[in-house]
């Protein structure tokens, strides 16, 4: 017999609570965003700042091993992250954990500011110290955010709702491109440079860029620590159905006397057997393969499209030699803006109107085959026509890999592993399906990184 407060939850109408939860639950993706997509035009600053002096052919450039260095250490913060507080979260609690991710996210997006020294050498260390922490904190927020508003949310509305958690990304893309643009726009204006030369304030406009990140966070912060523990651990992983029950009177729109039960325990708990055992794999084994095989793919292909961005921004962006450090910033972070309004964002949205409607495995078949698409369109042509040839079709092609990647297996990869394990091992099983999709994010990021530059060095292959 199913316990009265979780059939409450299943049919609640949606409450102003709900959309509260999103916001609260989101701000760690958002944050997630702003530094996946605001290191693109830092590192440029970065490069005109501690690589002036460089071979000519590779002035202003960051070296790739040290590029690959930035992306990777995050994403190996992420996964360790994922493993650690996906664990955490189901033996201790997703309320208990949840909070500290988001403080390690906001210090060490400050720290990111503040990394040591002027030298190349301190500096840099520092900020890949500082991008590990933040990535550990991210990678901690993915299984708990998921996990927190499944078993938060209506049975009916469960998808739309973990969907617009996820959404919060493109927000954060905008606020990066934004806040860049700002700051670049700002100093361009205290401090006029011509372009062959790079103002000492400059080091001063990639710290503050970094550090703004931390705020929308740190906002968040006290309504994280204030949300009660979810109903569906409470009641089913420590049985304490009374208090499941209070907590929920506490933030939904319901009376006592729906929710309360007859017992405070309920009357036939779950079978308990183990996380690593013969009975979990035979039961969640073969769902736990998909879940990480499906996000392991898209990550090598959401990730690796470095090296397609790189190619639209030789083309279409002004080349370094002819523009100062804060008009190429700038102009990296506008192109970033454009790309999520015209295809980033609206597959989000299309993902939050739909996923309830024609439900996650469709949207992950559709998303998976525009991107096959869009992605052999571009490739196979790609030495002999796309090259050289960096127009609106090739544009168009990007757009549409990038707006089926979120209405698509960019989106469902997040849900489905919040709605389909037991509460017992939710938030551990996401975390674990999370850090193999951010292995396979280390190798499409890595691999193309190099790629690119290595397609650089052999421009008349």
């Amino acid at each position: 017999m199913a316990l009265k407060v979780l059939s409450s939850l299943d049919t609640a109408k949606t409450q102003l609570y709900h959309f509260k939860a999103i916001v609260i639950a989101g701000m760690g993706l958002f944050t997630d965003a702003y530094d996946l997509f605001c290191i693109p035009p830092i590192m440029k600053i970065i490069g005109r700042v501690y690589y002036e002096s460089n071979h000519p052919n590779r002035q202003y450039e960051v070296p790739v091993a040290l590029t690959s260095i930035m992306v990777a250490i995050a994403l190996l913060g992420a996964a360790i992250g994922q493993l650690l507080f996906g664990r955490l979260g189901d033996l201790i609690g997703r309320r208990r954990v949840y909070g500290l991710s988001l403080f390690l996210m906001v210090l060490s997006s400050i720290g990111c500011g503040f990394s040591m020294g002027t030298s190349r050498r301190y500096v840099l260390g520092s900020l890949g110290f500082f991008r590990f922490v933040l990535g550990l904190g991210i990678g901690g927020d993915y299984p708990l955010s998921a996990t927190i508003m499944s078993e938060f949310a209506n049975k009916n509305t469960r998808g739309s709702f973990i969907a617009a958690v996820f959404s919060m990304q493109g927000l954060g893309i905008l606020a990066s491109s934004a806040v860049t643009m700002v700051v670049c726009s700002i100093f361009a204006v205290a401090h006029p440079v011509p372009k062959n030369k790079t103002p000492e304030s400059a080091d001063l406009a990639w710290r503050l860029i970094l550090m703004i990140g931390a705020i929308p966070a740190g906002l968040t912060f006290y309504w994280r620590m204030m949300m009660p523990e979810t109903a569906r651990y409470t009641a089913l992983v420590e049985h304490n159905v009374l208090q499941a029950v209070k907590d929920m009177e506490k933030v939904l729109d319901v009376s006592l006397s729906q929710i309360a039960e007859d017992s405070e325990y309920p009357p036939s708990p779950p079978p308990s057997y183990p996380l690593i055992s013969k009975p979990f794999f035979r039961r969640h084994g073969r769902d736990l393969l998909a879940c990480a095989t499906a996000w392991f793919l898209i990550d090598v292909v959401f990730y690796s499209t470095n090296l397609v961005q790189s190619q639209i921004n030789d083309r279409y962006l002004p080349r370094k030699e002819n523009t100062n450090v804060f008009k190429e910033a700038y102009s990296v972070a506008k192109f970033q803006a454009i790309v999520a309004v015209c295809s980033t964002i609206p597959g989000y949205w299309a993902t939050i109107y739909y996923i309830d409607r024609i439900g996650r495995v469709k949207i992950q078949i559709i998303g998976f085959f525009f991107m096959t698409f869009a992605f052999i369109t571009i490739g196979i042509p790609y030495y002999f026509y796309w090259y050289d040839h960096t127009n609106l079709g090739f544009l168009f092609l990007y757009g549409l890999a990038l707006f089926f990647s979120n209405f698509g297996p960019n989106t469902t990869t997040f849900i489905v592993p919040a709605e389909l394990f037991p509460a017992r091992f939710r938030s551990t099983c996401y975390g674990i399906s999370g850090a193999v999709g951010k292995v396979g994010a280390i190798v499409g990021a890595v691999g193309f990184n190099w790629a690119s530059h290595k397609d650089k060095d052999e421009p008349n292959r």
